[in-house]
Parts: structure tokens; sequence; C-alpha cells
């Protein structure tokens, strides 16, 4: 019998600093009532200056292993999803691996913007199913305010800073852990979600800080369309593969953007409100931290036992988009 990877620990860490609605209104021409009614976001976190993704992430990853059991010391691996790194180089997973003394551990950044957290999570999967690891570090950590242009009202509603995390490790029982993925990417939606600014193909210069190029630029009609079409698809496609009716779901935990994408997910799998996780309106869109985090706060409130099957989903830039079928295993 192949081993599965399971999760067997999970930790979060959300700013103090809240940036709600009403503080937005004296920024920018924008409403309360306009935001809500189209993305559902009534507050988001801030991340204060000086503090990076790398700083949330260890903390985050410390609760993790706590969580799990696990002495950072027995970690073989952590993967960290961000597009938010705190430098190109050193890796954010060397920063935290240092942070959090994960001394016998080697780790990677994955970029795979809001669907990193999944693309993160299957890379980690596929080394405990190998068998040449026991213990993988997953973090998704991302300080979106430091790429956001707080007088762009079309995207400075829309993010928020958080880190989340999960510990791997093998499932000693059978058809527990992770148990299915779905991913997908298309570089065609190059244009449509981006930040242009600092890479090789533009870096730094005055001119690309004078025309902001180091901000998030979205087209945002064009985002909702694909990512309602992807994000569903993917749903629907890992329920009918294996079978799995909608009432044999116990929760339903799509990545964070738009409350309207997430309604129309949840429709095309027909599963009911009280099914769906949704803290978009607490947080925002945390990218590579807004699955992990709602899985966080599920378990915290007791939403999630034993045997549950839960389902992820997301869409990012690139475009990236997945789906994850997971039978949860403490």
């Amino acid at each position: 019998m192949s081993v599965r990877a399971k999760i067997s620990g999970i930790g979060h860490y959300v700013p103090s600093k809240v940036l709600d609605n009403q503080e937005l209104e004296k920024m920018v021409e924008t409403t309360d009532e306009w935001i809500i009614s189209r993305t559902g976001i009534k507050e988001r976190r801030i991340l204060e200056d000086g503090k990076a993704s790398s700083f949330m992430g260890a903390l985050a990853a410390k609760v993790a292993l706590e969580n799990a059991g696990v002495a950072p010391e027995e970690l073989d691996l952590i993967v960290v999803a961000t597009v938010t790194p705190d430098m190109f180089f050193p890796s954010t997973a060397c920063l935290i691996q240092h942070e959090i003394g994960a001394k016998n551990a080697w780790g990677v950044d994955v970029n795979g913007a809001c669907t990193g957290f999944l693309y993160a999570t299957a890379m980690g999967a596929q080394f405990i199913e190998s068998g040449r690891y026991q213990k993988v570090l997953i973090v998704g950590s991302d300080k979106m305010s430091s790429i956001t242009d707080y007088t762009d009202r079309n995207t400075c509603v829309l993010f928020g800073d958080a880190a989340a995390a999960v510990v791997l490790e093998p499932s000693t029982e059978p058809d527990t852990g992770i148990l299915d993925y779905i991913l997908k990417s298309d570089g065609s939606g190059q244009n449509f979600l981006y930040m242009k600014g600092g890479g090789s193909l533009h870096p730094a210069t005055h001119e690309t800080v004078e025309n902001k190029m180091h901000y998030i630029y979205q087209d945002g009609r064009t985002v909702f369309k694909f990512a309602v079409t992807g994000m569903a698809d993917v749903t629907e496609q890992i329920v009918k593969k294996h079978n799995i009716k909608s009432e044999e779901i116990k929760l339903f935990i799509p990545h964070q953007a738009n409350l309207r994408i997430i309604d129309a997910a949840a429709q095309r799998v027909k599963l009911p409100p009280e099914k769906v996780l949704i803290n978009i309106d607490k947080y925002g869109n945390t990218t590579a931290a807004t699955i992990p985090l709602g899985l966080s706060e599920a378990y915290n409130d007791g939403r999630i036992q034993k045997g549950d099957y839960i389902i992820f989903a997301a869409f990012g830039a690139g475009f990236t988009w997945g789906s994850m079928l997971v039978r949860w295993a403490y």
C-alpha cells in the first residue's frame, strides 16, 4: 500500500493592525458599501514596517510545529509559498529555517501566486509519499501591503497580510491525508494580473518607481471571469473523479479573493453556505496564506474532525489554479 502524506499540524499568524473600509474611504475614492457589495471584504490586516513575510511565516510555523508535536530539528524540508519574499535571495524558506531552528532541513520558495499553497503542498506531499522524508513544513506567507498601491482604489481594497503553515507527515491510516490534487497553469493570463517591476525584465530604476511598476496591477473583470470558471472547474473535477457526493464534503476552503467567485465555485458542486469557509470579510486576499489560514481557523473553531473530507481550491496570477482533496487525519 502506498504511503500518503497527511496534515499533522497547523498554525497561523495575522498582524494586529486592522485596516478597515472606513479607513480606506479616507485614502481613496471608495465606500464601505461598494467594497462589501463587490468583494465581501470589511477589513484586512497590515504588517508593520520593518517586518516581512519570513517574520509572519516563522510565527505561523512555530504554532504548526507545536500543534503537530514536531521539533524544528526533526524537519527534513521547508517549502514556502509567497509572492512577497523578504528579498530575491536568500529564499524566505532559508530565513524561516534559521528563525525556527530547523537546522537539519533544506528549503525552497515557490511562486504560484494565489495557488502557491496548493503547489507547495503537492510538492511536499511527493517527498513524503516517496518515503524519502518524514516531516515537511509548508508555509504560505504574504505581505501584500508591501506591493499594494494605496492610491489605486481598484486593488488597494483587496489585499491583506497573513501567514499560515502546515506540517506534513506519513499517514498511518488508509485513505487518510492528501488524497489527490489537480494543478493547472496558463501563461496566456500574464497580462491581466502582474507586478512588472523588480525582476530581470524591468529591474528597479527611477523610471520603474515613478511609473508604479512595483505594485500589483489587475484587470479585475478579466481575472474575475477566468477565476470563476477555473476554480469551479477543478473543484467539480476532483469531486467527480472521486465520486464524492456534496453531502459527504465537510468543508470547502476556497482561495479568498472575491465572495462572488467563492459563491460560484460552491454552487457548481452544490454546497450549501454552511459548508463553505469564508473569512475574506476579516482578512481580504492574503494570496498564498488564504487557504491554510482558513484551514487553521476551521480547525481551531472545531469545524473539522478526523475523517472529514475537505476540498481546497484556488486561482491566481499566471494564470494558476488548482484543487486538492484531503481527508482530515486528526
